[in-house]
Formats: structure tokens, sequence, C-alpha cells
């Protein structure tokens, strides 16, 4: 046995029935901090931080008194705390073997911080990627933004300048001419802020979380923000979300994001079409999920493109670096969700994700 621990790749260490060390490889050294020598004797409990080292032997006794395995013969990530104190997280695998009529305890473990780093970083990376392309989207949004802008900010000046001047000569009548005007004046200013606040909220970098939110106000405000500038194209939007869908376990900004991006690029297809019509629904899946469908009249996408849609760098645009449909496939995964593409019958797209929703609220016909 004392060749086998010297010679495996993994940490590995044998434990007596009562929790005392009897053996600890060199892997195991290396990655704990201690000798062998130093732990000879001593309880397993000393490789782990608080609260397991307390609870370590109620649960060895509870497996010897009943033989319920909690974690022998099934693995489990824990933590580890080397000598230094440091925790670190640990695939944990234990087997136990009788020898001369006693139970010793096989552990075999695996440093999973590294798995962990790597994970953590390309999460970081993917949000990064996610945070440029909404940067990107506000450059194509920018001049439509300005003239977005511009209408409650002139309405804004006319009114003012109206009150000033009604103000020269006031009277009773003109005073409540000034006071309705003022009124207007701040209405509009609360519109424009409004539209600042959306792009604000849509392009700021924040930390990935999921909460509760009304998937009909997700889907509104996105709608907002991407057919800013896009009256002149004439474009009817229809919107409908199921009545029995309220709300969905999302990071708001993010979802807003792939709304945006695919309702932008519906606006793009539809540019050359007789009608335009885009819609925006939802309804109840079964496994308490939700789908939405962003829908246009345009083009379509030629049948050798399909598949390759969200493959990154892969574009249908002459100026597209092919990132958003593939940076919407990243977002939506991340949800436990997918996202996928159909061709209607009347011609068009269609875009679908899936959405988790709040179990307590929906109910769908299985």
């Amino acid at each position: 046995m004392r060749a086998v621990l010297r010679s495996v790749h993994e940490a590995m260490l044998v434990v007596d029935r009562f929790g005392a060390i009897e053996a600890f490889n060199p892997v195991a050294e290396k990655l704990f901090g201690y000798n062998e020598a130093e732990l000879i004797g001593k309880n397993v409990s000393i490789l782990m931080p608080t609260p397991d080292r307390d609870r370590h032997d109620g649960y060895m006794a509870r497996y010897l008194a009943t033989g319920e395995a909690r974690i022998i013969g099934i693995g489990r990530i824990v933590i580890g705390q080397t000598r230094d104190g440091v925790q670190f997280p640990m695939e944990l695998s234990i087997g136990d073997v009788t020898s001369d009529g006693d139970v010793l305890f096989v552990g075999f473990i695996r440093d999973l911080t590294g798995k962990y780093r790597s994970q953590s970083r390309l999460e970081e990376l993917q949000h990064e990627l996610a945070h440029v392309s909404r940067v990107s989207a506000m450059g194509t949004m920018a001049s439509s933004l300005a003239h977005e802008l511009n209408q409650p900010l002139t309405a804004i000046a006319n009114y003012v300048e109206s009150a000033r001047d009604m103000l020269a000569t006031p009277s009773d009548d003109t005073i409540a001419i000034v006071r309705e005007a003022l009124d207007d004046a701040a209405a509009q200013s609360m519109r424009a802020g409004q539209i600042v606040r959306r792009l604000r909220d849509f392009i700021s970098r924040g930390e990935t979380e999921k909460r509760l939110e009304s998937l009909r106000t997700i889907i509104n405000e996105a709608n907002a923000l991407a057919l800013i500038g896009a009256r002149e194209l004439g474009i009817e939007v229809v919107i409908d979300v199921d009545e029995r869908i309220h709300l969905v376990l999302v990071d708001r900004v993010q979802i807003q994001q792939v709304l945006v991006n695919l309702i932008r690029n519906a606006m793009e297809a539809m540019q050359n079409s007789v009608q335009r019509r885009l819609v925006i629904s939802a309804a109840p899946r079964p496994e308490n999920m939700v789908e939405v469908c962003v829908a246009d009249t345009g083009l379509g996408i030629d049948t050798d493109v399909e598949a390759h849609l969200f493959t990154p760098f892969a574009s249908t645009k002459e100026s597209g670096m092919g990132l958003g449909l593939s940076i919407c496939q990243t977002i939506i995964t991340a949800h436990g969700g997918q996202i996928w593409y159909t061709r209607p019958k009347g011609g068009g797209a269609a875009f679908h994700f899936s959405l988790q929703a709040n179990v307590s609220e929906l109910t769908v016909d299985r």
C-alpha cells in the first residue's frame, strides 16, 4: 500500500476508523504543506476548515453505525485547508477497506484550484466580450441617439422661451399658460432622462447577477433601446407576452443586450422589405422555462449560412464582425437556456431563446 501511495500522481491518504491519519503520500505533502511524519496519528480534520473540522468525527461515527454513505464511494467537491490556513476547492473520493478485521479509509484528492481559476477567467473574458459588444452597439446608435434626444431638448427650449416671453407682460391668463408650458417642459426633460438612463444601464459593465425580473419590462425597455431613431423605417412592432409569464431569473442587462441585438438585426433585415413587421413574443414551455421569439418579415437567411449563425466571426453583414449572435449564445447558455433559428412559413427570420421562469408562478399544460 505504501508503494502505491508513493507512486500515484494524485494526493492520497489513509485514515483509520477513529479519523487518525496512518499514511500520507508525497503529492499530499506538497498539496497541504505537511510532512507525513507530522501527521501520522493526527486527526484528519486538521486538513479541513471550520465547520467541517468540528463535524468530521460525527460524520465518521454515523457511517460506522448506520452504513449510510454520504461521501464514501460517491465523491464530492469539498474545501481543504493547507498548513498555512489557505483554503482551496478539491474533489474528494473515499473508499473503505477492511484490514485485519479493522476498517481503513483511503482518500483520493484532486486540487481544483487551477480548474476553477480557468473557469473564473473564462467567465471574466466572456463578460468583457459582452461589454465590448454593448460599447460597439452604442457606437452604431450614437447618431440615432442624438436625433432621439434632440426632440425633447428642442421641445424644452421652445416651452421655456415661450414662458419667458409671456412673463414679459404677465396676466392671470398668461400665468396659467406659462404653468402649463413649464409642466410640459418638465415632462420632456423626464423623457430625455429616461432615454439616457436606459442607455447608461445598458452600457454599464456591472457584475453578472441573476435576479427575478419582469420579462415584459425587460422586453419593453430593450425594444425602446433598439428602436431609437427607427421611426422613419415604418416598422410595425407587436409585443405578445403570455399573461401567465411574469418573472424570469436573469441578469436584466445581459438579456436586454440579447434582445437589442436580435431586434436591431431584424430592423436591418427589413430595410428593403415591403412589409416591415417585428413580432416579439414570449410563451411558457415545459420544465419551468419560457421561450422568447424575435421574428421579422425580412429576406431571411441563406440556408448555407444557417449552420454557422452562432459561430464567432461568421457574419451575414458586409461590415459585421460576426460576434453579435455568438455573444447572445454565450449569454443565453450561461442562463441555462438555448438559442436557435427557424424560418417562418411566411418568410423572414425568427430567433428563439429560452429562459428559466419563476417556478411558483408558471404552470404549463404538458
